[in-house]
């Protein structure tokens, strides 16, 4: 029989562990590269360049936009590769409160 007291705990439970798993974000971690390793950007679960690794050899002012271009590129590379890391991190955080609801994306309640 249902026990709609037992679901609200559920609930509430599930809620619980999604803020805290939201608020510990901050601890994964994903690096991106571009030019062959020369740029490296490293971004966390709240979306946040924390790191970014420029080779010396970059460093010329004849070479600006090129160095730009690799950041940037870096940086997107980073942010792609750390989606997948998000959703698996709250994925364990939250598994077996709720039922396995097809459909159910936890990525989008971020």
């Amino acid at each position: 029989m249902f026990n709609m007291m037992d679901m609200f705990g559920k609930v509430k439970e599930f809620q619980a562990r999604m803020q805290e798993a939201q608020q510990s974000l901050h601890a994964v971690s994903e690096t991106g590269e571009s030019g062959a390793g020369l740029v490296r950007a490293t971004v966390n679960g709240l979306k946040q360049v924390v790191k970014l690794e420029i080779d010396s050899d970059l460093i010329k002012p004849d070479d600006k936009e090129m160095l730009q271009d690799l950041i940037v590129a870096a940086v997107n590379k980073a942010m792609e590769n750390i989606e997948p890391k998000i959703k698996e991190h709250l994925r364990k955080s939250t598994a077996g409160l709720l039922p396995d609801i097809p459909g159910f994306d936890l990525g989008s309640m971020m």
